[in-house]
């Protein structure tokens, strides 16, 4: 019988490097799907690659050997945010401004619509006001990162945060607006 994924990220976790090696074809087409996701929204001038994205994340994730992995949920949730970290050092890099100029004008009515919008100034802005929502409510920045840099839909952002979808879009909504104010300071 094949080993879960839970069932392996536990073993990896444990010290199993095998189980790495038969975890990694079941979580890379997931993986890889959310960074194809994001990626898509992305501007045309871009030159990261989903397949460079996730490679970035797997590379940080055997790096990330004392992590107690829970369940696949927990995987995905800490891939998520993996790609958004890496997305905004990336942008970073490039001569962002931490939070430059005017107001920034993003439609935060869901995650397709601010991800296309969304230039690196604008990502850093994004990242700048999700790590102060994170103080104030940890779950709400988790759904903003899950469906905005983890491209997840509302019923997987549900199933990693272990909530129903109503809360998750109730969370989605309250956190559009903080951002909306946030980011117009």
């Amino acid at each position: 019988m094949a080993a879960s994924v839970t069932q392996l990220l536990k073993a990896w976790s444990g010290g199993d490097q095998g189980a790495l090696g038969e975890l990694t074809p079941k979580v890379y087409v997931e993986l890889r799907r959310m960074a194809d996701k994001y990626m898509r929204r992305e501007n045309a001038g871009n030159t990261l690659q989903a397949t460079a994205l996730v490679h970035e994340v797997f590379l940080k994730l055997v790096d990330a050997s004392d992590v107690d992995w829970k369940d696949k949920a927990h995987f995905f949730a800490v891939s998520a945010n993996m790609m958004r970290r890496i997305l905004v050092d990336r942008a970073r890099a490039k001569g962002a401004e931490k939070h430059g100029g005017a107001a920034l004008r993003l439609n935060l009515d869901d995650a397709p619509e601010l991800a296309s919008s969304s230039r690196d100034r604008e990502m850093v802005a994004i990242d700048d006001a999700l790590e102060v929502l994170a103080k104030v409510d940890p779950r709400k920045a988790e759904v903003i990162v899950l469906r905005f840099f983890g491209g997840l839909t509302v019923e997987e952002t549900a199933e990693v945060l272990k909530i129903s979808g109503q809360s998750v879009m109730r969370d989605w909504k309250m956190a559009r607006a903080w951002l909306i104010t946030e980011l117009a300071k």
